[in-house]
């Protein structure tokens, strides 16, 4: 309510409690004070429409004008994307999978749809290759593996977390895309055992598994870019920081209505609990 009617949550704490709020707007070197104040702990992760939240959030009545405003005047943005680059290798003769999700990224329920991808990652040590899985309901990271080799068993242990935390009935369908770790017979045997549909992108496409692209997108661009990782505990920090304890909990998605995908889900099990107990 303090949010949609921008009213802080210290004013409306003080109205319950009979008092009278104080009205007094922060000037403009406070504000932006407390955006770069914001912007350096999320380390560069939010633009302008996630800081007005953020804002909000926190108790600071912020317009949308005043907020891009100083933002803009001072330079302070999120930080900047990069392209796409391909980094699967479908050339290979293992079997592969229909594209069964066919792109349908809006699951309405937890556990229908999971969809996963590697991605590399360079430290002065030597290179280290990141695999997750997506709850593509609540966009939650259920399970990962970081390794400095990208063979099967970086795919299997990212998918054998995610399974061990939500212990899924059988029939979830996993989407990924052409690469030969999940064409392999240990990933599809543990698919398999899981009691889990296997379904694969279309060669060379990868919009087939945007929201997993995306993810690490937003990863690299706010955890990775323009960062020097001096050894690779460095780098595993740095991505248990921002999958646990950033991404996950903390976040705003904006495909989740700004929420973080475990208040999503959350907010969705309270839902669920209401009209089961109306019913």
């Amino acid at each position: 309510m303090c949010t949609v009617f921008e009213v802080s949550v210290s004013g409306y704490r003080a109205w319950q409690r009979g008092g009278i709020p104080c009205r007094k707007r922060l000037t403009d070197v406070q504000m932006l004070a407390i955006i770069r104040a914001i912007h350096a702990e999320l380390k560069g992760a939010y633009g302008s429409p996630r800081m007005i939240r953020e804002l909000r959030l926190r108790g600071f009545t912020a317009s949308k004008e005043r907020v891009e405003r100083l933002m803009r005047e001072h330079g302070i943005h999120a930080r900047h994307k990069r392209r796409y680059k391909v980094t699967t290798d479908s050339k290979h003769a293992l079997p592969v999978a229909d594209n069964l999700l066919d792109r349908n990224f809006m699951p309405t329920a937890p556990n229908q749809a999971w969809t996963s991808d590697i991605t590399y990652l360079w430290t002065d040590e030597g290179w280290l290759y990141l695999a997750i899985v997506l709850d593509l309901f609540n966009r939650e990271v259920i399970g990962w593996s970081l390794k400095p080799r990208m063979t099967s068993d970086i795919v299997t242990d990212a998918l054998t977390m995610a399974w061990f935390r939500r212990r899924p009935t059988a029939g979830v369908m996993h989407h990924s895309d052409r690469g030969s770790q999940y064409a392999s017979k240990a990933f599809q045997s543990k698919l398999k055992e899981f009691g889990m549909v296997c379904s694969m992108s279309r060669k060379g496409n990868c919009w087939d598994n945007a929201p997993t692209e995306s993810w690490f997108n937003s990863f690299k661009n706010e955890r990775y870019h323009g960062i020097r990782y001096a050894t690779h505990d460095a780098m595993k920090a740095a991505s248990f920081e921002y999958i646990e304890v950033f991404y996950n909990r903390t976040r705003q998605h904006s495909t989740l209505g700004y929420r973080s995908p475990v208040q999503y889900l959350e907010d969705w099990m309270k839902k669920q609990n209401q009209e089961n107990l109306a019913a």
